[in-house]
């Protein structure tokens, strides 16, 4: 059985072609799925994704008239796939579980360090051989308060460096991590998080219930000089709010990896193309705001592992077992 694998990354492709070599043939596309590419697959039975596919009913249904019977998609996240039109087509649907959650918080340390001590426009100035210091300063992490809104694994990782740096933590979530307790955290309303926070990270899943999770008057909650960073989904913040509050000269720093319009956008060369979207562009033209492009998970740890629990969804389709990744099972 070939294997058809949508939105591999060139670093990824012979990971996944080692990751399945002995078990299956892999084709790698460098394109996305979506319902102009879905018609490739046909008469593929399993199709890999990424996480930035769109797998509505459109698209699922143009797969299951190709063949496709089972999606094994590459991430943890699945609010791209509509798992209800999946389980009315007799679609299996899995995804990975669980990867190293130190991917995710060590970059969304990177980020909040980063904005916080000007590290992109001081790397801009020195290129040019401008070694001033007016508009670098920063300040300390130690002594100040972290607010974690989310605090399971990759929360708990991220907290964990924030106790390094000699920080006060307080948490948000619908259960509380003891991990987190032990190092120290105060669980808090999410409202006294927002307010009392120096930096604020976002670990959260998307669903309905957390869609803009941080709107206009969570951002209005914050302290004028807090740090925002994102991680998880972009759909968790308001973007137009953080535009209007931005433009008001709030916040030292906002660092976001992701982006609640990103699919089409993100993963994809698009400098030399006029951007529509007129909420990023200009959200890219702050100073004290860095985007990157959903790159959080992307070490050769996380990857491998989310590879290696792609090929083992698979090889569970095709025996008939179910695990923990299993979205929508075998029917």
């Amino acid at each position: 059985m070939e294997i058809l694998a949508f939105g591999v990354q060139a670093d990824e492709k012979p990971l996944v072609e080692s990751a399945f070599a002995g078990h299956h043939d892999v084709r790698c596309l460098d394109v996305f799925l979506n319902e102009d590419t879905a018609p490739i697959a046909t008469g593929c039975e399993t199709v890999s994704t990424s996480v930035n596919a769109e797998l509505g009913a459109r698209v699922l249904e143009t797969l299951a008239a190709g063949g496709t019977r089972m999606i094994a998609q590459r991430s943890t996240g699945y609010n791209n796939i509509d798992l209800k039109a999946a389980e009315r087509l007799g679609m299996t649907v899995a995804r990975v579980s669980y990867y190293s959650p130190y991917s995710v918080a060590e970059f969304a340390w990177t980020l909040a360090m980063a904005v916080n001590r000007r590290v992109v426009r001081a790397s801009t100035r020195t290129r040019d051989f401008d070694f001033r210091l007016d508009g670098l300063m920063g300040r300390d992490m130690h002594g100040r308060t972290a607010g974690v809104l989310g605090t399971g694994k990759i929360g708990e990782a991220f907290a964990r460096i924030a106790h390094g740096f000699g920080m006060r933590l307080l948490g948000w979530d619908v259960a509380e991590n003891p991990a987190c307790r032990e190092l120290g955290m105060t669980y808090v309303p999410k409202e006294q998080l927002l307010a009392e926070s120096d930096l604020i990270t976002l670990h959260v899943p998307l669903m309905p219930q957390t869609t803009h999770l941080v709107d206009a008057d969570a951002l209005k909650t914050m302290k004028d000089d807090a740090i925002l960073v994102n991680t998880s989904r972009g759909g968790l913040i308001d973007t137009a709010a953080l535009v209007t509050e931005l433009r008001a000269g709030r916040f030292a720093g906002v660092g976001l990896d992701v982006y609640e319009a990103e699919a089409g956008l993100f993963y994809v060369d698009r400098s030399l193309e006029a951007i529509e979207d007129d909420t990023l562009a200009r959200l890219v033209t702050f100073p004290n705001v860095l985007v990157t492009s959903h790159q959080a998970y992307y070490t050769e740890d996380a990857v491998g592992q989310i590879i290696d629990a792609t090929v083992r969804n698979v090889l569970d389709y095709e025996a008939g077992r179910r695990s923990e990744n299993v979205l929508v099972p075998r029917s």
